[in-house]
């Protein structure tokens, strides 16, 4: 499952998702409807889902500051909101990498992806990795 943050609401970015990846797509509002969803959060929500990966653009409130779970990946996008409409693309070159290809080598990554690199750390390894 790709849960994507509410900043990204109406971009129709699910959909354009949703016609290459396989599994559900869901704003992270979907997965506790009727309530506000802090940030902080949102690591404790995901754990609740089977293993998903969230996509942020709020790289300054995730990148570096979340735990790496082995029941979600995290990636963040490092772009302006002018330029999320790059967003489906960078996010599939990234699943179609060794490290990120299947859910399993995925769980436990938390990521900051351009469209030109990308860099995670993880459970196993605190200190950022190429990816």
């Amino acid at each position: 499952m790709i849960v994507l943050d509410e900043q990204l609401l109406g971009r129709d970015l699910d959909s354009e998702i949703a016609r290459w990846y396989p599994g559900n797509v869901r704003f992270v509002i979907d997965l506790r409807p009727g309530t506000v969803i802090k940030d902080d959060a949102i690591p404790a929500l995901l754990r609740e889902q089977s293993l998903p990966t969230f996509v942020t653009i709020n790289v300054r409130d995730f990148w570096r500051k979340v735990e790496p779970d082995r029941k979600y990946c995290i990636v963040c996008v490092d772009l302006p909101d002018s330029r999320v409409r790059e967003i489906p693309g960078i996010l599939r070159s990234l699943l179609r990498t060794p490290d990120f290809r299947t859910k399993r080598k995925r769980m436990g990554k938390i990521v900051r992806t351009t469209a030109e690199t990308s860099v995670f750390y993880s459970i196993d390894e605190k200190d950022v990795q190429a990816g």
